[in-house]
Formats: C-alpha cells, sequence, structure tokens
C-alpha cells in the first residue's frame, strides 16, 4: 500500500500549503543542538544497512519496540541487524498517533524514494533497497547534509573532548558547518561516583593540575577558550532538578576540597557547588556571545534493572515533575544583575512549564538581541504535532513568535532531518489556520517573514552563523 504522506501532508489550507511550498520548503536547515558523531561526518561514511544508520543508538524506536512486546534482544542485544529491523517493521503499525509513524514514513520516502507502508510484509523488500542505496556516495553522511542543504550543525561535545574530528572538519572545503557545543554535566555533578574521574581527564585536557576550586575554574576557562576556537556557539546543560544555592567561593573552595578529600556532602552543599560553578560558567559564554541552552526537568535511569545491564540513553528516561520558576529565576537573575547573562535558551520536558519557561524568558529581554532569552522549541516526549503547537502557541501568546528560533533534532541519526520539514509543515499549518480563523491578516508579505526568520534566519542570527 502507498504511504499517505502526499505533498500536502500536515497542511490543511491553501495558506498553509502556499506558506510551505513557496517558502519554508526552500530554506536551508540550522540544527543548533544534536547528537550527531562528528567522526562519522569527517570520514563521510556510509552506513552498512538501514538498521544501523536508523535503529542504532535511538531510544525512540527502542521505547516504541519495547512498548509493542518486543523482546530486548531484538533491540540493543545480540540479534541481528536484519531480524532487528523486521522486529521494528512490526512494531511500525501499531504507532499511529505516535510521531514515530510519521517520522519514519518520511525519512523513507525522503531519503530512499520508497513510497511504500512499513510492515511485516514490505519490510523484507525495503531493507533491500534501502541498504542497496545505502551503498552508494548519494547516501553517504555528507551526501545526506547536502541533500537537505544543511549549512549548520551543532553537536554536543564533553569539556574533556580531544575536538580532534572538529578540528580536521575546519580544515575542509565543506560547506556544512560542524560545531561543538560546550556540555560540562560531568563537572556540575559533583555528587556523581564518577566525578573525581572526571575531574582527571580534565586536568589532562586542560594541562592544569587540578588540586583546588580556582584551578578548576581556571581549566574551565582554557577548555571555553579552546572550543570557541573552534566555532563552538553554545553550551548545553542537561538539569534534572533545577537548583539555586547561594554560597561565597570560600564557601564552594572548602566543599570541593572536601570531594576531592572523598568526605560526603550534602545536597544544600551539592547545590552551591552547582550554582556557583555554572553562574561562573554563564559569565565565560556572555564574554564569548554564546547562547547557553538549558534542558530541565528528565527525570532518568528510573528502571535500575535496565540500567545496569545496558546504561544511560537507553530509553528508560521520562518527564520529571519538580517545580522550577523560583531557582531559574533566581539563577537568571545572578547572572542579569551584572550584566552577565548569556543569551539563553529555555527547554523543560514537562509541558506543564510550558507557561513558566515563557513568561520567565520575558523577564529577561533587552534591547539589544531580539529574543535574548528563548523558551526553546518542543523537546523530546513534546516533538509531536499537539506539543509543537502547544510550544508556539504558548510563545505566541506570552511573547513574539516572530524571534522564535524554531526546530531542532536532538538527534543521534542523521535522517532526523526529515523532523525540520515536520515542524515547518506544523508551523505553516498554524500560521494559515490563523488566518483561516480570522485571528491574523492574509498579509503574504508578512506572513512569509514568519516562516522565513522563525525557519531560518532567527537562528542564523542567534547563534552568529
Amino acid at each position: 500500500m502507498k504511504t499517505f504522506i502526499t505533498e500536502d501532508f500536515l497542511l490543511y489550507n491553501d495558506v498553509a500549503k502556499e506558506l510551505y511550498h513557496e517558502v519554508a520548503k526552500k530554506l536551508p536547515i540550522i540544527d543548533y543542538h544534536n547528537h550527531l558523531n562528528q567522526k562519522e561526518i569527517l570520514e563521510d561514511k556510509n552506513y552498512s544497512n538501514i538498521s544501523e544508520i536508523w535503529l542504532a543508538g535511538d531510544h525512540y524506536k527502542w521505547r516504541a519496540m519495547r512498548a509493542n512486546g518486543i523482546s530486548e534482544e531484538y533491540i540493543t542485544g545480540d540479534k541481528s541487524d536484519y531480524e532487528k529491523f523486521l522486529a521494528f517493521a512490526k512494531t511500525i503499525p501499531n504507532t499511529f498517533g505516535n510521531p514515530m509513524y510519521h517520522w519514519a514514513h518520511l525519512e523513507l520516502q525522503r531519503y530512499f524514494g520508497i513510497d511504500e507502508l512499513l510492515n511485516e510484509e514490505t519490510a523484507p523488500a525495503i531493507w533491500e533497497e534501502a541498504n542497496r542505496q545505502l551503498a552508494t556516495s548519494d547516501l553517504s553522511v555528507r551526501s545526506i547534509l547536502e541533500k537537505d542543504n544543511v549549512v549548520f550543525v551543532g553537536t554536543t561535545d564533553d569539556p574533556t573532548d580531544s575536538l580532534e574530528y572538529h578540528t580536521a572538519l575546519a580544515k575542509e572545503d565543506f560547506d556544512c558547518k560542524v560545531s561543538p557545543s560546550f556540555r560540562p554535566d560531568k563537572g556540575l555533578n559533583i555528587d556523581t561516583p564518577d566525578f573525581l574521574d572526571w575531574i582527571t581527564k580534565l586536568e589532562q585536557a586542560a594541562d592544569i593540575s587540578i588540586t583546588n576550586y580556582q584551578a578548576l575554574l581556571d581549566a574551565f576557562a582554557k577548555r571555553v577558550d579552546f572550543f570557541d576556537e573552534l566555532g563552538c556557539r553554545s553550551s548545553d546543560h542537561g538539569i534534572n532538578v533545577m537548583f539555586f544555592e547561594e554560597a561565597t567561593k570560600e564557601a564552594v573552595e572548602t566543599i570541593f576540597e572536601k570531594r576531592l578529600n572523598g568526605d560526603p556532602l550534602s545536597q544544600k552543599e551539592v547545590n552551591q557547588y552547582r550554582t556557583y560553578t555554572l553562574i561562573y560558567l554563564g559569565e565565560l559564554y556572555a564574554a564569548k556571545g554564546w547562547v547557553m541552552q538549558l534542558h530541565i526537568n528528565p527525570l532518568r535511569n528510573n528502571n535500575t534493572r535496565m540500567f545496569d545491564k545496558i546504561g544511560p540513553d537507553s530509553g528508560f528516561d521520562s518527564i520529571g515533575d519538580r517545580l522550577l520558576a523560583e531557582p531559574l529565576s533566581k539563577f537568571l537573575d545572578a547572572l542579569e544583575v551584572n550584566e552577565n547573562l548569556p543569551k539563553t535558551v529555555l527547554y523543560s520536558l514537562n509541558s506543564r512549564d510550558n507557561n513558566v519557561l515563557a513568561a520567565m524568558a520575558g523577564n529577561y529581554q533587552n534591547g539589544e538581541i531580539p529574543g535574548k532569552v528563548q523558551f526553546g522549541t518542543a523537546w523530546w516526549f513534546n516533538d509531536h504535532i499537539d506539543g509543537m503547537e502547544d510550544q508556539m502557541k504558548t510563545l505566541a501568546n506570552t511573547g513574539l513568535i516572530s524571534n522564535f528560533i524554531g526546530m531542532l533534532t536532538d538527534s543521534r541519526s542523521f535522517l532526523s532531518f526529515s523532523r525540520h520539514e515536520y515542524f515547518r509543515r506544523i508551523l505553516c499549518n498554524l500560521l494559515g489556520t490563523w488566518v483561516v480563523e480570522g485571528k491574523v491578516p492574509n498579509d503574504k508579505k508578512l506572513l512569509e517573514t514568519y516562516v522565513k526568520n522563525i525557519c531560518y534566519y532567527n537562528a542564523e542570527r542567534y547563534f552568529n552563523i
């Protein structure tokens, strides 16, 4: 059976169709936050089969397969790639209403020209055809980036990373800019068992002996300089529970010394260390003109048995429900009071927080940068039609959607760039619906400006691309 994804997929009125086909569809892509492998970009990798590029590392698909009763050996276990693909194909017909159903068929159509519904019956032929195409240069990693007109990719990188592949890519004649993003979570999580091991790695990366807290700050600053030299535009922070606990530098020095000595820390001390250190980092970002991204409220590693068996980022994270308004306000204000608040993007995994974040962003705007503090796009469990529409409507109700920096993939797969198409269709349909309902004027030039800016130009300006 032919796929349901037509030329006007998700576009339900003439205004939406015109905005998408004449404007949004033609714009380049800036994917400012993802988890792509820069080594694979450098090597222009060809994947051996569709399971390797589609299923490996994709916890969205893994969760759907588990929900369908698929045994773990067909998900992260030792079954062959073909058997895993067949298990995923068996799952897909059961995913109506889940964005996975749309994503999978968009990707099959856009990258492989396969216009068939994926199921157990069609899977063998789809496997053969997709693998045939993956063996060609037309679907190498760089060819995919060029095909999708991706001009900027912001990867996610630990401060201890050598960035050797970014260094090599910077010397390549390649139209897509591949930029590192500074992700210092392991340096903020002073209470985790591997913290001291990470400090040892940071010592080696920064070539600084970290025997006290000032040395740690110096090492952070040195790595920020290094990332900046390689074109870094932003930091990224995964914050399970938003924190704020005031502390003097002297107090944090004592806390850090206690941790070096193996002494236990109270939760207050942990949050004092995190707060002071993140404020210091925020000041560094502001000085560099970077963007600070805060991803708040995931509840990670819920299934202890599976965490012990498989490890983190395997599909056992979910939505947290800790309150964030007051600590977030205090943190942002601690930077703003000295005019050191960098450009900041706020995300929460809990859609309950949408109004909080949209309103919070409005507290810290200024007359220099339109949309300096952003209510970020629908993230993770929210990047479906309802979630995207709700995020954009909330932003429009509370702030200025015209300054919104738009979509990102947050993905490990090079086939996920079709999610930008998904977002652009939803955006155009939202604007078109407002026109049809008489909520905004049918001003073609103004509507096209909204689409161009949200899909591309706002992010280009915001990240200094």
